[in-house]
């Protein structure tokens, strides 16, 4: 079994927060931009960017980029009944599915072969703010690189739920 990393989401008050693992031990933290940019760099426990992501403008899709700034994956929501349903395009290693059922915090994440390699489920009651447990078996994608899909899925959702509100739609 992987190790839990635990994270949050200050979406509207940008800024750093910690990332822990499961022994309460900080691991590195988040840099979350402001809630018009939509961003976020994944920083090691030294705050040496380690991945970034974000949306491009006028796109839906979220970007992961490495420390280079160099593009390693995307991440964009496939329409589906009942359920979540993300798909990540990673360059090096191909395409993770994110899924989850349509009421549920719980996510999973498969890779091609339908192999269960992370699971990241919302948490509340330990943090003020949201907060996710990611659990990792993946031995090609990083966890800074998970953290970042996490987070694409979680701002997806936002501007998703932001244009409902607003009578809008993409």
């Amino acid at each position: 079994m992987g190790e839990s990393i635990y994270f949050t989401d200050n979406f509207f008050s940008a800024g750093n927060t910690d990332m822990y693992n499961g022994k309460q031990e900080r691991v590195g933290s988040l840099d979350l931009k402001s809630a018009f940019s939509s961003g976020v760099d994944i920083l090691d426990v030294e705050g040496n960017i380690v991945v970034k992501g974000s949306f491009p403008f006028l796109s839906n899709g979220w970007i992961v980029k490495d420390q280079e700034d160099r593009e390693i994956g995307k991440l964009k929501q496939r329409m589906a009944f009942f359920s979540k349903k993300f798909i990540y395009r990673t360059y090096p290693h191909g395409e993770y599915e994110i899924k989850s059922d349509a009421f549920s915090k719980e996510y999973d994440i498969l890779d091609q072969g339908g192999n269960l390699i992370a699971t990241f489920k919302k948490i509340s009651g330990v943090f003020q703010s949201p907060a996710y447990e990611l659990v990792s078996h993946s031995p090609l994608l990083a966890k800074e690189e998970l953290i970042a899909v996490v987070m694409g899925v979680n701002m997806i959702i936002k501007r998703n739920n932001s244009a409902a509100a607003s009578g809008g739609g993409t």
